[in-house]
């Protein structure tokens, strides 16, 4: 580069790539520049140039001047080799212009440090890199190391994790074939151990723990998620206030239950059949609240996943960031999978609650446009990340939600099951697999009650009397997928109170069977009348 070409970059001005010192005398200042450019997109540092007129005059250059910048440069973490360029001044009386040039942050590398501070560039600006940023690349780094979810668990042993968790989470994982049925029947710690879930010593780490701890272990506050519905459009006064602690499936028991009491039911009526829908799908509620908690910083142990309701709008949010090079301009962009803890992640994905790694957020969009809402927004502020979705009910002019939830169709169940919501975009839930029977003759129905679609109608025609498995049902109903099963027949009657658990209060008991309840039954009967 000749001193032509340096006079053409300094007349671009000060930039995220370039930053002009009158002299050396600055150069405390210039390596912090000099850092952020090692973390940002890189840059030149020249010394020798006026800034605001961006006249070249240049400096006085002796063997003092140039061991000051080695010096300097020395307080740079890791180490860097860089190129120092002298350029002859013309008509200067042997002043010189010096240019050095820092490569730009590769990720997944070190981040840098000057004098044991982290510095990124913000157009033209120097400043601090946040806490969150510098510990993100760090964890890139040296994932073994920083990763929180590897680090042992504090308090926690193997008898503190909910095998029936585990063991229902496998069974999903090998119904949905992502693991081999052998791990069914292997030893749990084995299966811990190919999962990475165990430390160096045999014990859970804090993937473990997060995922599958029992609820009476209080070790980890950040294993809260908070949820609030309010009245009106601000956080002024609120309705409702709840704070529920568990692993990830308790929370996101929790958080969908939350929903359920709180969102309305709609349906219409298409030819015989009733289609009934959550004015916020449900699939899109339930993967902005795995997101949540699988991207989540859990080092941050005094900040939660949250869920706020309003009048117009629903809130998720968690404590992080976005993924590197990640945007919410952007986020909807296609995009690979970047996932802050790539163990719980994996969990996950194998046991069927994450679908195609980096498909959440066209997941969630997909859901929200498949039922006539408007595209849901991401943002970020204070270290939260929040995805906001448009309650459509909303009439601003009366600062009220139009519609109530019909209690004789819909009833929220006591308990939400994680594990029977399964989204597949492949199957049409409003298409029962085997045609419903309908009376001849038009039957005096109970008034309070009539089942919402006509896949309950058919659970609730084809089950016996007692107990029965789900096997059982879906051999009666003529139906082979489990998860489209428990998708558009299980939870549809558990939400319409048609059916109930033999074990209400463990959704993913082992030998968990169902049975009709009294309002169905007696339905039932009046159609057999």
């Amino acid at each position: 580069m000749t001193i032509d070409d340096i006079q053409k970059l300094i007349d671009q001005d000060e930039s995220v790539t370039l930053e002009l010192k009158k002299t050396t005398g600055e150069l405390k200042d210039a390596m912090h520049t000099a850092c952020a450019f090692l973390n940002t997109d890189g840059g030149w540092l020249i010394f020798g140039v006026t800034p605001t007129s961006r006249r070249i005059l240049g400096q006085d250059v002796n063997d003092n001047t140039q061991r000051e910048i080695s010096q300097a440069l020395s307080g740079l973490e890791p180490a860097v080799e860089v190129k120092i360029n002298y350029y002859d001044v013309p008509e200067s009386d042997g002043k010189k212009l010096i240019a050095i040039y820092f490569d730009a942050f590769v990720w997944g590398h070190e981040p840098y440090t000057y004098v044991g501070k982290p510095y990124y560039r913000v157009e033209s600006t120097t400043k601090q890199m946040p806490r969150e940023l510098f510990e993100e690349r760090l964890r890139a780094h040296h994932p073994d190391f920083y990763a929180w979810e590897r680090r042992k668990a504090d308090g926690i042993g193997m008898r503190d994790l909910n095998e029936d968790r585990i063991r229902g989470a496998l069974r999903l994982g090998a119904e949905g074939g992502r693991v081999p049925d052998s791990v069914l029947t292997e030893p749990l710690k084995s299966v811990l151990d190919k999962l990475q879930l165990l430390s160096s010593d045999g014990q859970p780490n804090n993937a473990a723990a997060m995922l599958f701890t029992k609820n009476e272990k209080g070790y980890y506050p950040q294993f809260t998620i908070q949820m609030a519905r309010f009245r009106g459009t601000d956080k002024n006064e609120f309705i409702d206030n709840q704070r529920s602690y568990g692993n990830f499936f308790d929370l996101l028991d929790a958080g969908m239950a939350f929903c359920f009491k709180h969102l309305s039911f709609s349906g219409k009526i298409t030819g015989i059949r009733r289609e009934v829908h959550l004015e916020v799908p449900v699939a899109a509620l339930r993967e902005a609240l795995i997101n949540a908690r699988c991207h989540r910083h859990w080092e941050e142990y005094n900040a939660f996943v949250g869920i706020a309701i309003y009048d117009d709008r629903v809130e998720v949010f968690n404590p992080g960031a976005l993924p590197h090079g990640m945007t919410p301009e952007n986020i909807k962009d296609p995009h690979g999978s970047f996932p802050y803890n790539p163990i719980i992640a994996n969990v996950l994905f194998k046991t069927t609650f994450l679908e195609s790694w980096g498909s959440g957020v066209h997941r969630i969009v997909d859901a929200c446009q498949a039922q006539g809402l408007p595209s849901p927004v991401w943002s970020i502020d204070k270290g939260m990340v929040s995805v906001t979705f448009q309650r459509l009910n909303y009439d601003p002019t009366t600062t009220q939600v139009k519609g109530k939830k019909d209690p004789s169709t819909i009833q929220v169940p006591s308990k939400y099951d994680p594990s029977t919501i399964q989204a597949r975009s492949k199957h049409d839930p409003s298409t029962p697999q085997v045609p419903p029977k309908y009376p001849s003759t038009t039957p005096q129905l109970p008034p309070k009650y009539h089942p919402s679609t006509p896949q309950v109608q058919l659970l609730i025609d084809k089950m016996k009397s007692g107990y029965m498995s789900t096997n059982d049902i879906m051999e009666s109903c003529g139906l082979k997928d489990r998860k489209y099963f428990r998708e558009s027949y299980i939870v549809p009657s558990l939400i319409d109170n048609a059916i109930e658990r033999k074990y209400p209060n463990e959704p993913n008991h082992p030998r968990q069977m169902y049975r009709l309840t009294k309002q169905a039954l007696e339905w039932k009967k009046s159609q057999e009348d």
